[in-house]
């Protein structure tokens, strides 16, 4: 049974390349046919963008602190609201989290429009 499983799970992956490559192939090709200059299917170098290591290492570590603070929040909500320990501490770590990744995409940003 998990035999099946791989195969169907790999047969799934290979189906989307195939569609995804051979679909941007036939649009080339057709976009050759009606006279369009190949240049278009490549992007310019003279783009600069943030290293992956920092855009990664940035919003791990906002996401962590983000957590930290939901863990925080969610044990102050228990002690002195008197809130059940299953509502207030995956309720405040996911919004605490969920912020911290909008801050996160905001600093990438940032980082991102400073280096060009």
């Amino acid at each position: 049974m998990e035999a099946v499983v791989f195969i169907v799970l790999f047969l799934i992956i290979f189906g989307v390349f195939y569609l995804h490559y051979s679909t941007r192939h036939k649009e080339r090709l057709a976009l050759i046919e009606k006279g369009a200059d190949a240049s278009i299917f490549y992007s310019k170098k003279d783009k600069k963008t943030a290293p992956v290591w920092k855009i990664l290492i940035l919003n791990s570590a906002v996401l962590m602190m983000g957590i930290g603070a939901g863990i925080f929040l969610a044990n102050i909500l228990v002690q002195y609201a008197y809130m059940d320990e299953e509502v207030a501490f995956p309720g405040s770590i996911f919004l605490v989290g969920g912020i911290a990744l909008f801050i996160g995409f905001k600093l990438t940003k940032q980082l991102i429009d400073g280096e060009k």
